[in-house]
């Protein structure tokens, strides 16, 4: 099977690259090294500088020796060109967002694509000069030299960033790198699925796991790949307090009707707002919670008997926001399952999912029977309701905000709307407004509604939802959730900000 080498220089798509190209039907995967076994190479953006000592370079030799097609993207593409002799320096004026692009479509990178092109930029630096015998193929109305060729050597650059959506032909782009090399097809997530038993025999063999579940997608799906694989394991539901309305209670079922023996539901909430106290920090918050689930697997594991691995349901964005995988990367947030893990941890982990991004772990979901409504369902934050809640977590405010949420997925699901949307979800801000309810004055807290469109969570746009749809949210939230006055919707996409708020 051909296979893309995408090498890692820390920039938060660098692994959206991957995921673009596995959807075209051919393997990547993330690397730091180069070797023979690729048929081609991918350079990924970054936060760093081309012209600084200590950015990400590859060794000179690369260039000399690589006799397969290479992509750079962003830094990648800055990098390229100053490695074999161009220059690059700060740009007049930063592009951040989206650009359009002229582009020479005679090109082979650009084939099959419009003169004028929708793409997204997110860079300050530029390339001012070409080494010999590249071509410009591309600019903006800021940067004269967006992209190059030298189809002699087989290297290839693009400024903007054709990974992500907002580079509304992006897949074009890619696709066609992918017919310059002339990879076969042959990437297919059933055979991933086959290939991941056979991994966790070889892994665990007749070993125990206990297995994190939270009720949600991910952590379902990973807990039934280890059944379809006959792996003796346990799965445990911790109550942290921190759910939504009746979170509890449909896990239980949802375990029940895939036929699970082995689930335990521990009620924990007063430890975890114990323990949350007065903190208000967002990463101090996920490494407590992290820390506390940790200790709780830990005992009921005693109870249970021995054990040697902890199962979770992490996937590729939470290990990629908490820099997890990536020498170079700035962390986003930390993951209570991913940077949230404490170092003195006893039990080995397991983690199916951790190469897959959240559709392909839908796509396996239902390849392995689960129900297509729970499949659906719209990604919830390991911390929970916690980091919806920004600052400070209370009882008071969790059950604020629990009833909020329910108000809201209640509304979306009956306007038919829920299956469209990537997250719907309110968050708590932690200031008090005044307003006048029943000729009185109030003075109580803000509510914000987000609810964003994406296709796998590395970028997101805020969902323009109608304004009755909005109207009736408000209205049932303010009439139906003592606390709160006042409710904003949230118009922020993904980047700048990040779909949860904390």
């Amino acid at each position: 099977m051909d296979k893309i080498g995408i090498f890692d220089f820390g920039g938060q798509y660098c692994h959206l690259i991957a995921r673009r190209i596995r959807d075209l039907g051919v393997y990547a995967e993330i690397i730091y090294e180069p070797s023979p076994d690729y048929a081609g190479f991918i350079l990924s953006g970054g936060p760093g500088n081309v012209s600084e000592d200590d950015s990400p370079q590859l060794p000179r030799k690369f260039f000399n020796d690589v006799s397969v097609p290479v992509l750079g993207i962003c830094y990648g593409h800055q990098m390229i060109a100053q490695s074999l002799g161009g220059t690059v320096e700060k740009g007049k004026e930063r592009e951040y967002g989206k650009k359009i692009a002229t582009l020479d479509t005679s090109s082979p990178l650009f084939k099959n694509l419009k003169q004028k092109e929708q793409v997204w930029m997110s860079h300050y630096d530029q390339i001012i000069t070409l080494p010999s015998n590249f071509e410009n193929i591309g600019s903006t109305d800021s940067c004269p030299i967006a992209s190059y060729q030298n189809p002699y050597e087989n290297f290839y650059g693009v400024q903007f960033h054709p990974e992500v959506k907002h580079t509304i032909n992006g897949d074009v782009i890619l696709d066609n790198f992918l017919n310059i090399i002339g990879c076969k097809r042959e990437w297919k997530l059933n055979k991933w699925i086959d290939s991941k038993i056979q991994e966790l025999h070889s892994a665990i063999g007749s070993k125990r796991v206990i297995m994190a579940v939270s009720g949600g997608v991910d952590s379902t799906v990973a807990a039934a790949l280890l059944n379809k694989a006959d792996i003796d394991a346990h799965f445990i539901h911790v109550d942290t307090g921190l759910m939504r309305l009746n979170e509890s209670f449909e896990v239980t079922n949802i375990f029940n009707d895939l036929g699970t023996e082995n689930l335990h539901v521990v009620d924990a909430s007063n430890r975890f707002l114990e323990k949350l106290g007065e903190v208000s920090d967002p990463e101090q918050k996920r490494k407590i919670i992290g820390n506390l689930f940790i200790d709780i697997f830990e005992e009921e594991a005693e109870k249970l008997g021995d054990f040697d691995f902890l199962g979770q349901g992490t996937i590729y964005p939470d290990r990629i926001e908490s820099a997890e995988p990536s020498k170079h990367a700035n962390v986003i947030k930390t993951h209570h399952n991913v940077g949230g893990l404490p170092e003195r941890m006893k039990l080995g982990l397991i983690e199916p999912l951790n190469e897959l991004y959240k559709d392909e772990v839908r796509e396996i979901g239902t390849m392995l029977g689960l129900p297509e409504k729970f499949i659906n369902r719209h990604p919830f934050p390991g911390p929970a309701l916690a980091i919806r809640i920004l600052g400070k977590v209370s009882e008071e405010r969790v059950s604020i905000l629990r009833q909020a949420d329910a108000i809201v997925t209640e509304i979306i699901e009956e306007k038919g709307i829920y299956n469209t949307l990537w997250q719907a979800f309110p968050a708590l801000i932690p200031v008090k407004s005044v307003g006048v309810m029943g000729d009185k004055r109030t003075y109580e807290y803000i509510i914000t509604i987000r609810a964003v469109e994406s296709v796998d969570a590395m970028t997101a746009d805020w969902a323009r939802l109608d304004y009755e749809i909005l109207e009736e949210i408000s209205s049932n939230i303010i009439n139906r959730v003592e606390g709160v006055n006042r409710v904003l919707y949230d118009i922020t996409s993904k980047p700048p900000g990040t779909i949860e708020y904390e």
